[in-house]
């Protein structure tokens, strides 16, 4: 076998960037933990006054601050020897109504904590269910999504949605199927506060973490939870029900979505948000399209795997694959209605 050694050369290059990324990921989430971030948001500091003001250890801080600088993730002048974050970094690592970057390498780490599950997955067929999984992928999954359906979900995917957001704010009812920590439904419960939502997800934890956003949030009289699946989650005349970034972690979508029509009033909507992604191995091939594929492997195909129904449509579905399952469950319309950098956003309707 010949090598070509500009080739090899090329290939570490992409493996010293992984590795750097991998391990990175344990610094940041530490950082977000740690108040590290807050605390070089509010000032520059050196590792000895930043160690000082976050309670840290200072030899611990200075490693740390040398690697974050190294990678990008903090600004470092080497004049003063203070270390600080931009005004875009602290957006994306220190303000809770920012990116919330560190929450998804929180989720990251959670997920590659089941890798021997997942190992004996992949030699088995088995699946890992996404109760089974590490606290933290639930905690990193609410701050890795959140900030993308605060910025979008009332401004724009609502909005795109032909004459849901009327009814809305006329006191419609809404079901939040998969709703996790109740992020969404929260949302949904602020900006249109005579609507009545109901947020249901499979894994109990969840929802009484929801139940307890809800209450904080002040809307726990109008978004209430149960623990039930998409294939039996309650009531029926909804004028809207909702998936956010789950339809495609379900053993049974086709059921799911049977169960959604049946649920919708005769003129509602259901509102698909997915991951977005081409039809195609080819159209994914792409740094979005790793990220997803890499998270399915981890998360969404295991709890796929471990449902009935025998289907896993995996985080890159595709357009295609979405709309067949619609069609199948005897809805009639289907389009995409808006998207981000990281979400299609479908209307499917009766």
């Amino acid at each position: 076998m010949t090598i070509d050694q500009g080739k090899l050369d090329d290939f570490l290059g992409t493996f010293v960037t992984d590795l750097g990324a991998a391990i990175a990921a344990g610094n940041v989430v530490l950082g977000h933990r740690l108040g590290l971030y807050r605390s070089l948001a509010d000032s520059a500091a050196t590792a000895e006054e930043l160690a000082k003001d976050t309670g840290t250890d200072p030899r611990y801080v200075a490693e740390w601050l040398s690697g974050q600088a190294a990678g990008g993730y903090v600004s470092y002048d080497p004049a003063v020897g203070r270390f600080s974050l931009t005004p875009e970094q602290a957006y994306a690592l220190a303000d809770p109504d920012g990116l919330s970057l560190p929450g998804a390498f929180m989720l990251a780490l959670g997920a590659l904590r089941a890798e021997p599950r997942i190992t004996d997955a992949f030699r088995t067929g088995a699946g890992v269910g996404w109760h089974e999984q590490d606290e933290d992928v639930f905690t990193g999954c609410e701050m890795f999504f959140r900030p993308g359906y605060v910025a979008n979900l009332t401004s724009s995917w609502i909005p795109a949605l032909d004459g849901v957001e009327e009814k809305l704010s006329a006191g419609g009812r809404i079901a939040d199927v998969g709703c996790g920590h109740g992020a969404s439904s929260v949302l949904l419960a602020r900006a249109y506060p005579t609507a009545r939502i109901l947020g249901s997800d499979y894994h109990p934890a969840s929802i009484d973490t929801a139940r307890k956003r809800a209450a904080d949030a002040g809307v726990g009289d109008r978004a209430r939870f149960e623990v039930a699946s998409a294939q039996t989650f309650s009531g029926t005349g909804y004028d809207l029900v909702a998936t956010f970034d789950c339809l495609h972690d379900m053993g049974d979508p086709a059921g799911a979505a049977r169960h959604i029509r049946q649920a919708l009033d005769a003129d509602g909507t259901w509102l698909i948000v997915e991951p977005l992604a081409g039809d195609t191995l080819a159209d994914n091939l792409n740094p979005v399209g790793r990220i997803y594929y890499s998270f399915s492997a981890f998360l969404c195909v295991p709890n796929a795997r471990s449902q009935p129904g025998g289907h896993a449509m995996g985080a890159q579905a595709g357009e295609a694959a979405i709309r067949e399952v619609v069609r199948q469950a005897g809805f009639t319309r289907f389009r995409r209605a808006s998207e981000t950098p990281f979400n299609a956003v479908y209307e499917a309707r009766p």
